[in-house]
């Protein structure tokens, strides 16, 4: 059930679109409330929490941080490499990123 509800916290925010992506997993991998995720994830993103699910502003946001956006633009990081800066950004584990860094020091 847990990942329904994170899914659906995700989609309501617009996923990718704006922030719910690093809301859910904020939600999902530190077991915080909504509100203590957005917090937190504005706090790191250095935005106010109503900017969260702003398309414009996001949108700005994650181009220059580099976090992945839904449009694929050229030079920008999809994928894993998105996922990893979000690791970094957020300070939290992603296990994907994790296996790939075993990988690449192995």
């Amino acid at each position: 059930m847990g990942m329904s509800i994170a899914h659906g916290v995700a989609a309501g925010m617009g996923g990718i679109r704006t922030a719910g992506d690093l809301v859910a997993r904020m939600q999902m991998t530190r077991k915080m409330r909504i509100n203590d995720a957005k917090a937190y994830v504005a706090k790191k993103l250095k935005i106010s929490p109503s900017d969260l699910s702003d398309v414009f502003v996001m949108r700005e946001v994650r181009e220059e941080l580099d976090i992945g956006i839904i449009t694929s633009v050229p030079g920008c990081a999809k994928g894993i490499e998105a996922k990893a800066r979000i690791a970094e950004l957020l300070d939290i584990e992603i296990a994907s990123v994790n296996r790939l860094k075993n990988k690449i020091n192995y």
